[in-house]
């Protein structure tokens, strides 16, 4: 049975005091015990802090936001995978839409940076989903079909296990909108489709696809029960301790059936 996934996506939110607070709550909310992985990528200024506040709980890996395909050089504002490690960062996002949006980044580019990732051992969190238009022109599937080829070109068969895809259509992100489960359900099933194709359908089964876009503690228990969401990737939500410790539990208490 694949364990389910929730990741706090932070944004460029969250100062070093804020995280600290919301560690504070955060760690009391949730259960020793519990029987899903749950992730938190701050800022990379909030990163250190994270992980010492994180370093002696069982319950949290740490995340990064993005990360550049080189383990070092002349690239001013970026960050390794190398130096992600140093931290202890043990999940990475990649192709996050805003990042393909605002910075211009493209399925070829994001698919150095995966390749970069899985070799510097770190897992990741690969971002697929279409636009507004896209969805109402029924070229969902196909975008993110194509989204998926792209990003995970020379992927070995065995380090799938180390790759979690997060379906998030553009459209509900942010917006206060977001899929019906049975949207949702619809485009995760043709996600494991196409990564039958890619990498056979016994690695397809067990490789966890989450859904993100505008989740919160009302819709998570509907979207986490369907049998292809295997977790939930959060924005808004996430920054509050509370409404993210709900939507843990959400998915804690869908874990088994």
């Amino acid at each position: 049975m694949r364990r389910k996934i929730v990741a706090a996506n932070w944004k460029m939110n969250m100062s070093l005091y804020e995280t600290e607070n919301f560690w504070k709550v955060f760690d009391t909310e949730i259960s020793e015990s519990t029987n899903i992985e749950i992730v938190i990528a701050p800022p990379f200024t909030a990163l250190y802090k994270l992980s010492e506040l994180t370093a002696k709980s069982q319950k949290v890996r740490l995340g990064a936001q993005n990360m550049h395909f080189e383990k070092s050089g002349a690239y001013t504002g970026e960050i390794s995978a190398t130096m992600l490690r140093e931290l202890f960062v043990r999940y990475v996002i990649l192709g996050h839409s805003e990042r393909r949006q605002h910075f211009g980044e493209t399925n070829e580019l994001i698919n150095k940076k995966v390749l970069a990732a899985l070799a510097s051992q770190l897992r990741v969190i690969l971002c697929v989903g279409e636009t507004l238009a896209e969805r109402e022109a029924g070229k969902e599937k196909e975008v993110v079909e194509k989204q998926l080829r792209g990003c995970l070109k020379g992927v070995k068969p065995e380090q799938f296990d180390d790759i979690v895809i997060a379906y998030e259509p553009v459209w509900a992100i942010g917006t206060g909108r977001n899929a019906t489960p049975e949207q949702a359900q619809d485009c995760h099933s043709a996600v494991r489709e196409f990564l039958s194709e890619l990498a056979g359908k016994e690695i397809a089964q067990r490789v966890r696809i989450q859904y993100g876009g505008s989740v919160n503690p009302s819709n998570a228990p509907q979207l986490l029960e369907k049998p292809d969401i295997d977790g939930a990737l959060v924005g808004g939500a996430s920054l509050d301790p509370r409404n993210f410790a709900l939507i843990v539990r959400a998915a804690e208490s869908t874990q088994s059936s």
